[in-house]
């Protein structure tokens, strides 16, 4: 009995020691919301709180930079984390917005809330690792959660966040044609072809020039992402020119080279044939929540193509489709396109309502996709995607950027998730599964 007794003792004590530990508070955090949801930062990052309006408008920044703002002299970024997060926007009738001033390392940062609610205390041993499940913000950018008094709080990591950008801004900075990457292979030199055998072989200096020329004149840039196509037109061009100068002079030949690079349906609708052969490189999927993010989209006949193709494939599913371009004028004419009946393919029509000035898309397949602005090499916040459409894009961003894109990509993209590239794109197999080549070039990561 005096055994038993002992081990109840110790049982209270060990209970006790929990409560005390639970109740010990080495970290305070400043809460917010956004859509609806609770979420702290450290409140050693919160300079302080304020609010404020009327930011000065910055061109050609990201879409979730609001302006800048005088702040006692301080000129300092204004970051829209509702948009940041691609989460809905509460509009002030006022016109003031919630904000937290942060200080992160040597800046000073300026951060828009739905609103501001009080400091909180906690003890760091109740901090849970990040999930998925908690909101479609990108898990890399959620330090932790924890609950306090019945509230659950997502810890935002805001010194990941803002330190990202000054991470991809260098390496911009750093980037070259990519003469040197580990990703870069040079090409063998193309023989001369058969059906011209009494012209010279085209010489490794010739594809060379005729490489460098491509990036000079059309951004395109080398890599062993598109080599076994280039290779293989530049075999084509040698016999094209018959004995003529090979070299690239002007954007026009560079427009006559790269005339057999690109996707089919680049820039139109994806064609009955080719949307079933997308249709069938399309997995089944364990939720019926589908993200997509497709870049490049310009005036959103590929993504409207997409939409349509996604609705018969997983037509359960609820959609949701980042479509991104920084083509200004194309992005924001997407959303409201009419259209002839006769221009649109047969698999799309039945998706489609008729207006006074033609047809568009029916409300359904317009609430999937959010059309934006935004430039890909100036930072990606959107969430893990269980689809990618990114055809043709890379080979036209320099060789440091295709890497880090195409790791970010990995990042991006949910387990056993689907990337489209270009149709002469290839990514590396040690990384990435091939499903598809021609027409469609698709991969699941490996």
């Amino acid at each position: 009995m005096a055994v038993e007794i002992k081990d109840l003792a110790q049982v209270a004590a060990d209970l006790q020691e929990q409560k005390e530990r639970g109740d010990t508070v080495d970290f305070k955090m400043v809460t917010f919301s956004l859509a609806g949801k609770d979420y702290g930062v450290d409140i050693m990052n919160v300079k302080e709180i304020a609010k404020a309006d009327k930011f000065t408008f910055v061109p050609n920044a990201a879409s979730f930079v609001r302006g800048v703002y005088n702040l006692r002299g301080d000129i300092i970024p204004i970051i829209d984390l509702r948009t940041f997060f691609h989460v809905p926007t509460d509009i002030k009738n006022d016109g003031l917005e919630n904000m937290l001033i942060l200080h992160i390392e040597d800046r000073v940062y300026g951060t828009i809330v739905d609103k501001i609610d009080k400091v909180v205390g906690i003890n760091t041993e109740a901090i849970q690792p990040p999930h998925p499940i908690f909101g479609d913000i990108n898990i890399k950018f959620i330090s932790g959660v924890v609950e306090k008094e019945g509230d659950l709080y997502i810890i935002l990591d805001v010194v990941r966040i803002f330190s990202q950008n000054k991470e991809e801004d260098k390496a911009r900075a750093q980037a070259d044609d990519g003469a040197g990457s580990t990703f870069y292979a040079a090409p063998q030199a193309a023989a001369a072809p058969a059906a011209a055998p009494a012209q010279p072989e085209a010489s490794e200096s010739d594809f060379n020039f005729v490489r460098d020329g491509l990036g000079t004149l059309k951004h395109f840039y080398a890599s062993a992402l598109n080599n076994e196509w280039l290779t293989r037109r530049f075999s084509e061009w040698t016999a094209m020119r018959s004995g003529a100068d090979i070299q690239l002079h002007n954007a026009n030949d560079g427009d006559e080279f790269l005339a057999t690079f690109y996707s089919p349906d680049t820039g139109a609708f994806w064609s009955d044939e080719y949307a079933y052969n997308v249709k069938g490189m399309l997995p089944d999927m364990p939720s019926n929540n589908i993200q997509v993010w497709n870049l490049g989209c310009g005036k959103g006949y590929e993504t409207f193509s997409l939409a349509c193709i996604l609705k018969s494939r997983y037509p359960q599913a609820h959609l949701k489709i980042w479509a991104n371009d920084n083509d200004i004028m194309a992005i924001s004419s997407a959303a409201n396109m009419i259209y002839d009946l006769d221009e649109v393919p047969e698999y799309a029509r039945s998706l489609m309502v008729k207006g006074k000035n033609g047809y568009s898309f029916n409300q359904e397949i317009k609430e999937a996709v959010v059309f934006e602005y935004h430039d890909v090499l100036n930072g990606n916040q959107i969430p893990q995607v269980d689809i990618i459409i990114v055809r043709d894009l890379l080979s036209f961003v320099t060789v440091q950027d295709q890497e880090r894109l195409i790791a970010e990509f990995a990042e991006k993209l949910k387990k056993r998730g689907v990337i489209f590239v270009g149709r002469n794109e290839q990514l590396p197999t040690d990384d990435w599964q091939p499903l598809a080549k021609d027409p469609i070039s698709a991969f699941i990561r490996n």
